[in-house]
């Protein structure tokens, strides 16, 4: 499988007001924003977010991905590896060969389910994928454009998570430990994730 972010979250979506309040930096009364700290504290959210979204398979803010699987992994239905899926754009088969067949909308419908939203075939099963071929699907996910459509647990939790990485400029040490109090914000948003392409065929 190959899942590819094809769009980032907006610069103006990041809660970079918030975190500035979460660390208590000086404002107000003439004191200017640094663009060189706007630009750091900008930074740290995206990683924290990153590893959030990571850990959770949750899209906290929309984006655009892309993914690529050598074969579906049940033709019965093919779960998605992230959530929520707002929209589903489009599913393509290529033959391995150069010739892509769009599937048609009436051939298939997307089930948004919070925990592992599922493309199911609107027949019996979903199309053949010949073997030296691929399926790609390009899918649109997130809770929302703007920060304020985030849960309230998980924003909180990037922000912690943002304040650890400031707070530990080289990140080391703290890049792969979780702080306990963000491991107890998202443990409810967690699921066991499976995988997204056929166990039976090499993952790309």
């Amino acid at each position: 499988m190959m899942l590819i972010e094809e769009t980032a979250p907006a610069a103006e979506a990041l809660p970079v007001a918030a975190l500035r309040d979460h660390l208590r930096l000086g404002t107000g009364f003439g004191i200017a924003e640094d663009p060189a700290e706007t630009a750091a504290l900008a930074g740290f959210l995206r990683a924290a977010i990153a590893t959030i979204e990571a850990r959770t398979g949750k899209v906290l803010l929309v984006r655009r991905f892309r993914m690529q699987l050598d074969d579906w992994r049940d033709r019965l239905g093919q779960s998605l590896p992230l959530a929520p899926v707002l929209s589903v754009e489009g599913i393509e088969i290529d033959d391995g060969e150069g010739r892509v067949t769009q599937l048609p909308e009436s051939s298939w419908r997307l089930v948004p389910d919070s925990q592992r939203p599922m493309i199911l075939p609107r027949g019996v099963i979903l199309p053949h994928v010949p073997r030296r071929g691929f399926v790609t699907l390009r899918f649109t996910a997130g809770f929302g454009a703007s920060w304020g459509d985030v849960p309230a647990d998980l924003a909180q939790a990037v922000l912690m998570l943002a304040a650890r990485y400031y707070e530990d400029r080289s990140y080391e040490g703290s890049r792969a430990a979780m702080p306990f109090g963000v491991s107890a914000l998202i443990e409810k948003w967690r699921a066991v994730r499976t995988l997204a392409g056929r166990g039976g065929r090499e993952l790309r």
